[in-house]
């Protein structure tokens, strides 16, 4: 557990594992580094993990003013050039993988992998309306309007109806979480941030191996937007997890975890046939 300061405003990240390639995981927009804990053990057993709170996310800095996804993308290379990692895997799920392949663009030699899960290049018309939705619950003070709002979508219905106490009990936590005015406050401004982004036309500039993930299910992210990803950025692989919703990784952990680590530790040369 660690923090520092870039323009000013504090970043928290974590640490784990002491050997073997470099990982940093990129939250989705209502995640945090404890998003993460049920994964740090397998991830850690051969990778050095990193995790880390953007702004306005977990135990990193709540800001005052509006910015875009670059104050993100910049935060990043802080935390990497402070690391003294000279090449990364960057693993980015949903609002983290636009990051993700943002930072790609702008910093390439930088990048050794990127695997990019439920995520997408654009945030089409359909998106921002979903993101207009939110903001207006979350104007409202309510945190179980806003957990009824933007929670239950993100699951395959079948995932939602097999784990009912689960999901019960991440209401309850969610709900007391969301009923922060500052909370609600910064997800405003982390769903503002992605008004605008669309890096559709770039996306064949992106050179490294990437591994793109989605989920049959996803009713948040549909399929058609990592095909798009698959389809623009020539060194990619297209994985399904069928069955899975929007959260992946939480629906079908062990095949989650197993593309993240199999591609992650993949070596550089590859396998020819």
């Amino acid at each position: 557990m660690a923090e520092f300061t870039f323009d000013g405003k504090k970043v928290y990240y974590e640490v784990h594992g002491t050997a073997g390639n470099p990982l940093i995981i990129l939250n989705g927009i209502m995640m945090s580094t404890a998003s993460w804990k049920p994964f740090i053990d397998e991830f850690a057993k051969n990778n050095v993990v990193i995790l880390v709170d953007f702004f306005d996310q977990g135990q990193s800095q709540r800001l005052t003013e509006e910015y875009k996804h670059d104050l993100q993308v910049e935060l990043l290379n802080e935390l990497i050039g402070r690391l003294w990692y000279s090449k990364v895997t960057l693993m980015g799920i949903s609002y983290g993988g636009e990051i993700a392949v943002q930072y790609a663009l702008k910093y390439p030699k930088r990048v050794r992998r990127l695997i990019l899960a439920n995520t997408c290049a654009r945030t089409s018309p359909w998106l921002k309306k979903i993101g207009d939705g939110w903001n207006e619950v979350a104007k409202t003070g309510s945190g179980l309007a806003y957990y009824l709002t933007t929670i239950p979508v993100i699951y395959s219905t079948q995932f939602f109806e097999d784990r009912a106490e689960w999901m019960q009990n991440r209401e309850a936590y969610l709900t007391e979480y969301f009923s922060r005015k500052d909370v609600l406050e910064a997800l405003i401004r982390l769903t503002n941030s992605s008004v605008g982004y669309d890096v559709v036309d770039r996306l064949g500039e992106i050179d490294c191996p990437t591994l793109v993930i989605s989920g049959s299910e996803d009713g948040l992210v549909p399929p058609t937007e990592q095909q798009l990803l698959h389809q623009k950025i020539k060194n990619s692989v297209y994985v399904t997890i069928n069955g899975s919703g929007h959260a992946s990784m939480y629906e079908n952990p062990a095949a989650f975890a197993a593309l993240v680590l199999g591609f992650t530790n993949l070596n550089d040369e590859g396998i020819s046939v």
